[in-house]
């Protein structure tokens, strides 16, 4: 596995070794071993799987107890993933990484705890999975609004975006309620 570093640090872009014949593909999308010295050593607590369909945008999604660190990926399709430093001693608070990761190119996406994380699908739909380091906590989910223009995020749209209430509903990052 080949960990891309990315423009915060400890946010990496991994993509896996693929071997690939007539017959079709294999790869690792997860080995502790491989992974520990790119991202750390992470105790994946929890497996995710969503279909969603083209312009569903989903996020920007955090928790501010039990905060997840997420190792996320698609098997089907294409989405723009977004991850947004929300860790207020952090010199990018406030700044995002954007990365396309699709079924073609196996990218995986390391985001560590202290993130918001969102994506949209640009595909005519996609199926996105990752494995979180802490369990899911409803009580604790919050949503910073997608759209806030503070954040700049191009999430290259040519259309408005289907949303959830909640993701609607999501606040300003300037008025988010953080984790310390």
């Amino acid at each position: 596995m080949k960990r891309i570093d990315t423009a915060i640090a400890d946010l990496a872009i991994l993509e896996p070794r693929v071997f690939g014949d007539e017959r079709g593909f294999f790869y690792e999308s997860h080995n502790a071993r491989a992974l520990a010295p790119l991202i750390g050593e992470w105790n994946f607590v929890q497996d995710n799987h969503s279909r969603s369909a083209r312009g569903v945008l989903r996020g920007l999604h955090y928790q501010i107890r039990q905060a997840q660190g997420k190792l996320v990926r698609v098997v089907a399709g294409q989405v723009l993933d977004v991850a947004l430093d929300i860790r207020r001693a952090s010199p990018t608070f406030g700044r995002h990484v954007a990365v396309e990761i699709s079924a073609g190119n196996k990218r995986m996406v390391w985001i560590p705890p202290g993130f918001a994380h969102g994506f949209v699908v640009l595909s005519e739909n996609a199926e996105f999975l990752y494995k979180t380091t802490d369990y899911w906590a409803p009580e604790f989910e919050r949503c910073i609004l997608w759209n806030d223009p503070a954040l700049g995020i191009d999430w290259q749209l040519t259309q408005a975006p289907t949303l959830s209430p909640k993701d609607a509903q999501g606040v300003r990052l300037c008025e988010a309620e953080l984790f310390e």
